[in-house]
C-alpha cells in the first residue's frame, strides 16, 4: 500500500497527484485470451534492462510490450490485492477468491508479513495460521493466478511494514545494501523463495509473478541503492524462481528497473475519506502514457496498485466513507487506459487482528473494498463487474495502442463539447477495433454534458448520433464507445451504447449491451443478407431500425423498468439492458456458456445433461432468468431442484427463496460474567522478580534515548500488545513530580500509579506518537522511603519504513526519558513486561501478535466497570447454533460513551479481534469471522476495560450483532485453532 502522505517528499507528492491514472479493467478468461501476432517479436524473460540480462529458465510465462503472455496467448492480468495473514481462518479464502472469480477477476495479489514467521530471529514458524498453501491451493480451487509480493518490506498499514521488530536491535539502516540487514533478510528470502518457487505454475501452481521489494522509491539518503536491488533479486533468483519478476514503484519515477516488467502505483484521490464528495483531476491519458515511455521502453505498462478504496486512521470517518469516495462513479471514471497488467488495492481488506496494524489505522482493515472487511459485497463490486466481464471478451484491446490526440484533434472528433477529454485506442491487427473512450475533464463538478461524436469507421466517417439528440455523459462518468468490434461472428460497426459481454449458445451469438435508464443510444451492424432481420415485438419496447446496404441501425432508449429488449436479426441476438441489471447478470464458463440476470451473487454452473446445477448466495426471494443451451431443461440451486419455466428466445426463469432461518444470539448484557483485577501490578508488593530487568546501557538503534538505562521495549524482545513498567526507586526526601517522556504511536495512551496510588494519565489523540507531561505525584517523597512507579502504556504497532535507508520503523516504544522535581531519587532498577516469553511466544498457535502485557492475557485467558483507575478483565461463555448453508457475519458492538477515558479490547476464543477507544474512534463494531466464533458450539468472549479517570468507567451497552443474512456461502467452515486454556508455566 502507497505510503502515508507524510511519507512523500514535496517533489514525490507532486509527481503522484499529477500521475493519477485513468485504467480499463481486463480481459479475466481463457476466452479473453488470443495468440501473439506473427509479427511482434516475443521478449525473453527479462529483456534488456539497466542492470541485469536474465537468461530465461521457463516459457511458460513470457511477455513483450503490449502484454503477458501465459502459454503463447495474451491475456489481461486484472487482479486483487488480498492479504493472508488479515483473514486467521483458513477456510474462508476460498469465499473471498470465488467472490472475485466471480467478479472477473483472474488474479489475486498478495503481500506476506515477514514478522509473521520469523518473530523470533532464526525461527520460522509457519504454523495453520499463516502457513500460506492453503491460500494458494484455494486460488487454484477458484481459478485464480497469483501475482506474489513477499517484500521483504510492504508496507501495507501493518506493524512494522512488514519488518519484524527483532530488527530494531539489527544495527545500521535497512532497505539498503547495509551488510547486517543484508543477513538479516536473506534466510527470510530463501524461506519464502522456496515457498513461492514450489507453487509456480511451471510446478502446477497458480503463481505467475513476483515483485520484489515495494515501492522503492522514497530515500532517506535521496539516492536509490542499485547495489541492494542486485542483491535482492538475485536472492529470490537463488531460491529457485523462474517467473518473471515485477517492481511497484510508488509514482512513475523510473526506480528499480533491474526487475523484467515495471510496474507503478496509482491513487488519485488519496486518503481523505472524511470528505467522500471531494475529487482531484486527473491528467489526459497522451501525457501519462507518453511519460511511461520515457522510463521504460519494454514491457506492458503495469499498475501494481490502482487505488480501490482507502486507509482510514483513529478517530477517521470509517469505512463506509472510503467506499464512498472510491465508489462506483470512481470505478467508471478512472479506470480506463492503456494498462495491461493491473492490481486493485484492496479487494478484500480483512481484519488487523491482534496487534497487527500500525499506528495509523485501528482493527478493521475494510479499506472501502469491493467486498467488506465481513465478507458481503458492495455495490461497487457490480459496477466493476460490468468492466471486467467486458474486457474479458475484448482481445483487441491487447493489441491496441492509443491515438496522440491534440487539443485540436479532438474538437475535430468530438461536436459542440466542452469539458470532455477523449481517448481513443485503435487495435494494431485485424478490423483495427477503437475504443472511443470520453470521460468528464473536471470531476470536482457535478454537470451533465452533452456531445456529438465523428468516429472513424470501415464503412467511413460516421457521425454519432446520426439522428436524435446527443449523447448524455453524466457527472463523474465515462462512456466507451466502440468501432468496428467483433462480437465472435457478429461485426458491431459502432455502439454508443456500452458492451457488457457477448456469447455463442447454440449458434446463436448474444451481444449485452446497457446504459442508464432513458439514455438514447444508436448501434450499427453489418448484415450479410436483410432477409435475415427479425423484428421481435415487445410490450413497452423503446426502438426503432432501419436497414441499408446490408447496414443494420438500431436506435433505442433504455427502459426505466429494468425489463430487457431484444432484437434478433440472423444469428444475432442484441439484448438491450438497463446498468443496474446488467451489473447483475452473470457470465458462467460452462461449455457453452450460461448466462444468469438476477441474485446476489452466483459463483458457478455445471451443466450434467438437462439439468444447470449452479451455486451460489441470495439475500431474499429472486427471480434468475438463464440463457443455457437448448438441451437444459431443469435448474438446481444450492444442490436443490426448483421449479423452471421456460421464456422467450430461449431464456428459462426459475423463482427462488432462500431459506434465512431465525437464530438465538445470547444478549451479552444477560451473560454470567467473572471479573478480575487485571492490574496486580500497581500493587507495591507485588513481585516482579520474574519480569525482564532493563538495564541495557546501549542500544544498536539510531534513535539514542536521554537516559542511562535503555527503556526501549523491543531491545528487549517486546513488540505489540500492551507494556507495563515498573521503576523501582529509593527517595532522598522532597520528589514532588514526575515528568515523562514516552512513545508509542499515534492514539496511544498510557497511566501512572506510585506504589498502587494513582498519579495520572495521558488519554492519546490521533497525532501524538509521542507525550511528555509532568505529574504531581500523591504525596511528597521522604528520605529513605522505597517507590515503585508503575506506568501502563499502549502499544499500538511498530511504524512503517516506507522512506528507504532509514530507520523510521525502530521507532522506540517505551519511556525516552523520565525525571523528578523537588529532589531526585536514587534508580534501584527498571522492569519490564509484554507478552509472555516476548520473541519466544507461548501461544503458538494464534501467533505472536494476539497477546499483550496485561496480567490477564499473560495468564492465558463490563457491563458494570470499575470505579477507579485500573484494568479489569470480564470473561463469559455462550452458545451459538448457526445451520450449514447459510452465511450469517456477526460483530460485537459497543455503544458510543463520553464523558470518561477508557480503552477496550475484545478477545472472542483467545483471539484479540478488537481494540477500542472512545474518545477516539471511530470504530465501535467489530467484526469476527465464522471459525474465530464457533458458530456450533461453545464461545468464550472476554473483555479488557482500561479505566484512565478518577472515577473509573463502564460500557454503555455490549451487543452480539447479525450483519447480514445471506443463504450460499463457501460451505463448511473449519474453526482456527483454539486451544483450551491451561495454567501456564513461569507464568506471573
Amino acid at each position: 500500500m502507497i505510503a502515508k502522505i507524510r511519507a512523500f517528499s514535496p517533489p514525490a507528492l507532486l509527481a503522484l497527484l499529477q500521475l493519477a491514472l485513468l485504467t480499463v479493467p481486463p480481459a479475466l478468461n481463457s476466452a479473453a485470451a488470443s495468440p501473439a501476432s506473427g509479427d511482434q517479436k516475443q521478449k525473453p524473460l527479462g529483456g534488456h534492462d539497466h542492470h541485469h540480462h536474465h537468461i530465461t529458465t521457463q516459457n511458460r510465462v513470457t511477455w513483450d510490450e503490449q502484454s503477458l503472455l501465459i502459454d503463447g496467448k495474451r491475456l489481461f492480468i486484472f487482479s486483487g490485492e488480498v492479504h493472508p495473514w488479515r483473514n486467521p481462518v483458513q477456510s474462508l479464502h476460498l469465499d473471498v477468491l470465488q467472490k472475485l472469480k466471480a467478479a472477473g477477476f483472474n488474479a489475486v495479489s498478495i503481500y506476506f508479513h515477514w514478522g509473521a514467521v520469523e518473530w523470533e530471529r532464526g525461527v520460522f514458524r509457519w504454523n495453520e495460521l499463516f502457513d500460506l498453501q492453503p491460500f494458494f491451493d484455494a486460488a487454484k480451487e477458484a481459478g485464480l493466478y497469483i501475482i506474489a509480493r513477499p517484500g521483504p518490506y510492504v508496507n501495507a498499514e501493518t506493524t512494522g511494514g512488514g519488518f519484524p521488530g527483532w530488527g530494531n536491535r539489527v544495527e545500521g539502516l535497512w532497505r539498503k545494501s547495509n551488510k547486517n540487514y543484508t543477513e538479516a533478510y536473506t534466510p527470510f528470502v530463501n524461506e519464502f523463495g522456496k515457498l513461492i518457487a514450489k507453487n509456480e505454475i511451471t510446478k502446477g501452481g497458480p503463481i505467475i509473478l513476483v515483485q520484489v521489494e515495494n515501492e522503492y522509491s522514497g530515500f532517506g539518503d535521496g539516492h536509490e541503492d542499485f547495489e541492494y536491488e542486485a542483491e535482492l533479486l538475485q536472492a529470490f533468483k537463488d531460491s529457485g524462481i523462474t517467473v518473471p519478476t515485477i517492481c511497484d514503484d510508488a509514482w512513475l519515477g523510473g526506480h528499480f528497473q533491474s526487475v523484467d516488467i515495471y510496474g507503478w502505483n496509482s491513487y488519485p484521490l488519496g486518503f481523505d475519506c472524511s470528505h467522500p464528495e471531494r475529487w482531484h483531476n486527473a491528467p489526459p491519458d497522451n501525457f501519462y502514457n507518453s511519460y511511461n515511455e520515457k522510463i521504460r521502453k519494454h514491457g506492458p505498462k503495469s499498475i501494481l496498485e490502482l487505488q480501490a478504496g482507502g486507509f482510514d486512521g483513529w478517530g477517521g470517518a470509517g469505512y463506509d466513507a472510503c467506499g464512498k469516495l472510491i465508489g462506483p462513479e470512481f470505478e467508471r471514471a478512472m479506470y480506463g487506459s492503456a494498462v495491461r497488467i493491473m492490481n486493485l488495492y484492496m479487494a478484500f481488506g480483512g481484519t488487523n487482528w491482534g496487534q497487527s496494524a500500525e499506528p495509523g489505522v485501528y482493527t478493521s482493515y475494510d479499506y472501502g473494498s469491493i467486498i467488506r472487511e465481513d465478507r458481503r459485497l458492495r455495490d461497487k463490486y457490480y459496477e466493476l463487474k460490468l468492466q471486467t466481464q467486458f474486457l474479458a471478451v475484448s482481445p483487441a484491446y491487447l493489441t491496441s495502442k492509443p491515438w496522440q490526440l491534440t487539443e485540436n484533434d479532438q474538437i475535430g472528433i468530438l461536436k459542440g463539447a466542452r469539458g470532455i477529454v477523449l481517448t481513443v485506442l485503435e487495435d494494431t491487427i485485424g478490423l483495427h477495433t477503437k475504443f472511443y473512450i470520453v470521460r468528464q475533464k473536471d470531476f470536482s463538478k457535478f454537470e451533465l454534458k452533452t456531445y456529438r461524436i465523428e468516429l472513424k469507421t470501415s464503412i467511413g466517417d460516421i457521425s454519432v448520433p446520426r439522428t436524435g439528440p446527443p449523447l448524455d455523459l453524466q457527472a463523474r462518468d465515462s462512456n466507451i464507445l466502440l468501432v468496428d468490434y467483433m462480437a465472435g461472428p457478429t461485426h458491431i460497426i459502432y455502439t454508443t451504447a456500452e458492451v457488457y459481454s457477448w456469447k455463442t449458445i447454440d449458434d446463436i451469438t448474444y451481444v449485452i449491451v446497457y446504459g442508464d435508464e432513458n439514455e438514447h443510444h444508436e448501434a450499427a451492424f453489418n448484415v450479410k443478407d436483410i432477409k435475415d432481420f427479425m423484428s421481435l415485438e415487445q410490450e413497452g419496447a423503446k426502438w426503432s431500425y432501419e436497414i441499408e446496404e446490408k447496414i443494420l441501425t438500431v436506435r433505442f432508449t433504455i427502459l426505466e423498468d429494468g425489463d430487457a429488449q431484444t432484437i434478433r436479426f440472423g444469428k444475432t441476438i442484441l439484448v438491450i439492458l438497463d446498468r443496474e441489471v446488467a451489473s447483475k447478470t452473470w457470465i458462467l464458463d460452462t461449455t457453452p456458456p450460461t448466462i444468469i440476470k438476477g441474485g446476489y451473487l452466483i459463483r458457478s454452473a455445471n451443466i450434467e445433461g438437462p439439468k444447470l446445477h449452479l451455486k451460489g448466495d441470495l439475500v431474499q426471494a429472486t427471480r434468475l432468468h438463464i440463457l443455457a443451451p437448448k438441451s437444459v431443461t431443469q435448474v438446481t440451486f444450492n444442490g436443490k431442484d426448483v421449479d423452471t419455466q421456460p421464456a422467450t428466445e430461449g431464456w428459462l426463469y426459475v423463482m427462488y427463496t432462500p431459506e434465512l432461518p431465525d437464530i438465538n444470539i445470547p444478549e451479552l448484557s444477560q451473560l454470567d460474567w467473572k471479573y478480575e483485577n487485571s492490574l496486580p501490578e500497581i500493587s507495591a508488593s507485588y513481585d516482579d522478580s520474574q519480569w525482564t530487568t532493563a538495564d541495557n546501557t546501549y542500544t544498536p538503534n539510531g534513535y539514542k534515548p536521554q537516559t542511562k538505562e535503555i527503556l526501549y521495549a523491543s531491545d528487549y524482545g517486546y513488540h505489540s500488545g500492551n507494556l507495563i513498567w515498573r521503576g523501582h526507586f529509593k527517595a532522598t526526601g522532597g520528589e514532588n513530580e514526575f515528568w515523562l517522556d514516552i512513545q508509542g504511536g499515534r492514539a496511544f495512551g498510557y497511566s501512572v500509579w506510585d506504589s498502587g496510588v494513582y498519579v495520572g494519565f495521558w488519554e492519546g489523540d490521533v497525532t501524538t506518537s509521542r507525550h511528555t507531561s509532568n505529574f504531581r505525584l500523591p504525596a511528597t517523597w521522604k528520605g529513605g522511603e522505597k517507590h515503585t512507579l508503575t506506568i501502563l502504556q499502549d502499544h499500538m504497532g511498530l511504524e512503517e519504513n516506507w522512506t528507504a535507508a532509514t530507520e523510521f520503523f525502530k521507532s522506540p516504544r517505551g519511556p525516552i526519558n523520565y525525571g523528578f522535581k523537588g529532589a531526585q531519587p536514587k534508580l534501584v532498577k527498571w522492569k519490564l513486561t509484554g507478552n509472555l516469553g516476548g520473541e519466544k511466544y507461548i501461544d503458538k498457535e494464534r501467533g505472536p501478535w494476539n497477546e499483550g502485557g496485561l496480567y490477564a492475557e499473560r495468564q492465558g485467558s463490563p457491563l458494570d466497570g470499575i470505579k477507579e483507575p485500573g484494568v479489569a478483565f470480564y470473561r463469559s461463555t455462550f452458545d451459538l447454533h448457526v445451520p450449514e448453508g447459510v452465511d450469517y457475519p456477526m460483530a460485537i458492538q459497543y455503544s458510543n460513551s463520553t464523558g470518561s477515558y477508557y480503552r477496550s479490547q475484545i478477545y472472542i476464543n483467545g483471539y484479540q479481534f478488537g481494540k477500542y477507544v472512545n474518545s477516539i474512534g471511530p470504530q465501535t463494531s467489530f467484526f469476527v469471522p465464522q471459525g474465530i466464533l464457533n458458530y456450533n458450539g461453545t464461545n468464550t468472549i472476554a473483555i479488557s476495560l482500561w479505566a484512565m479517570q478518577d472515577a473509573g468507567a463502564s460500557l454503555k451497552s455490549l451487543d452480539l450483532r447479525i450483519l447480514g443474512k445471506v443463504e450460499g456461502g463457501v460451505g463448511r467452515v473449519r474453526n482456527a485453532p483454539m486451544p483450551l486454556w491451561t495454567k501456564r508455566s513461569d507464568v506471573y
